[in-house]
């Protein structure tokens, strides 16, 4: 699928040279400064996501990798806060390399880091987040951290219409995310060129929602 390679134990074939200073695949663009806004539910309660790509960077299997921000809100509430780790490889796949992220309770304290990991530490690889150029029936691994994470995705439609407040098109692309953790939960993500993630919805196993509502330009 790329040009670059996990070997076991999640060893870099051909180190860090095979990767590219920024994240510029088209379908998952990761642009310093830029906040995308989103607005859904979860578990029932309104929420509210800010994701930022930040201009800090964290070195991982000697791979620098860009830093993305994620504050989710429920009823208003600061509920979770995730920094996650992506780094482009020379041929445009995105690979996602960890992340570290905390559950706070009702004071606002860290309650569970439960998901968190980093690729080269405890046995837990990196995976392929986008292809470099996506085709329909595509599938890869994103994350393995046995026993606490291991996402799947398959790209289904590179044609499918999305409807959200930012923006409308005929043209993004589909994929269906699965995991061998919550073998009965099935969720749906829409991407659009040039913008990346616009929707992203669990059509089995819960009511987890969210659009694109803003995109903020730093």
């Amino acid at each position: 699928m790329v040009g670059t390679t996990l070997l076991g134990g999640g060893a870099i074939a051909g180190g860090p040279d095979g990767f590219a200073a920024r994240v510029t695949n088209p379908w998952f663009p990761l642009r310093p400064g830029t906040t995308y806004v989103y607005s859904g539910v979860r578990d029932g309660k309104p929420s509210r996501d800010l994701v930022t790509v930040t201009h800090s960077t964290k070195v991982i299997q000697g791979v620098r990798c860009t830093a993305v921000s994620d504050r989710l809100y429920l009823r208003g509430r600061l509920f979770e806060r995730t920094t996650d780790w992506y780094a482009q490889d020379q041929s445009g796949a995105v690979w996602y390399f960890g992340e570290q992220t905390a559950e706070l309770g009702a004071h606002g304290r860290v309650t569970s880091r439960e998901g968190s990991w980093q690729s080269g530490v405890d046995g837990a690889k990196a995976g392929i987040y986008m292809p470099a150029h996506p085709r329909v029936g595509q599938s890869a691994r994103q994350e393995l951290y046995v026993g606490h994470a291991d996402d799947h995705f398959r790209v289904v439609s590179l044609d499918a219409s999305v409807s959200v407040p930012y923006i409308s098109s005929r043209h993004a692309l589909l994929t269906k995310e699965w995991t061998p953790l919550e073998p009965g939960a099935l969720d749906h993500k829409l991407y659009v060129r040039g913008i990346g993630t616009v929707k992203e919805e669990t059509v089995k196993g819960g009511s987890e929602r969210n659009v694109l509502v803003a995109v903020r330009r730093g």
